[in-house]
């Protein structure tokens, strides 16, 4: 088992708790793991991107080259498009469809939606609003997750119990929410690729 990962979003997203969890799912499925993490302008809503590597096999180094990540995971789909250079030919990407306009000359949506969509194999919808009709806005991370779980090669349970450790100090509530989350995502990945 080898998945390369590149997350991708805005900072405040929360894609630094995308990685934190998979990342104690992967050591929980005694998996190897390397991260690597470039935090950008996080605070001021810029580029925030992590390469997550992990293998049944040790891995030697914590960047991912071009063309080698297995799925890019986007929160917002022009930071998606901005790492398909490192996408391999049968990888994934998994995007929300919202925008995060941070920029006075951000492009057309259907420009980018039109470039991701040349890729094949992509999962993409709006995931804020699944976040918004089963859980709370700032769930929209973990319905990224799950949107991407049928991707990363590990067992769903795996990454329900990453979520469970990451977010218990913040009450079973905080947790039940996420995992609710998490599962639509699962959900409506499964139904637009048939995984």
């Amino acid at each position: 088992m080898k998945t390369d990962i590149i997350l991708a979003g805005v900072g405040g997203q929360g894609i630094l708790s995308i990685a934190t969890v998979i990342g104690s799912a992967a050591l929980s499925d005694n998996l190897y793991l390397k991260q690597a993490e470039v935090h950008g302008m996080s605070q001021r809503g810029g580029d925030v991107q992590s390469n997550l590597r992990i293998s049944s096999t040790p891995v030697s180094s914590d960047l991912i080259p071009t063309g080698g990540a297995d799925i890019i995971i986007s929160l917002e789909p022009m930071e998606a498009l901005r790492y398909v250079p490192y996408l391999a030919p049968e990888g994934w990407i998994v995007t929300n469809t919202t925008p995060f306009v941070n920029i006075p000359d951000y492009p057309e949506l259907t420009e980018i939606d039109s470039e991701l969509m040349n890729n094949g194999n992509v999962v993409a919808f709006d995931m804020d609003a699944v976040a918004k009709e089963v859980a709370t806005p700032r769930a929209s991370n973990m319905v990224l997750l799950g949107a991407a779980t049928p991707f990363i090669g590990i067992p769903e349970d795996k990454i329900e119990a990453g979520i469970r450790q990451i977010f218990s100090s913040k009450g079973e509530a905080v947790v039940e929410s996420n995992l609710k989350a998490f599962r639509a995502g699962l959900a409506k990945a499964r139904e637009i690729s048939k995984k």
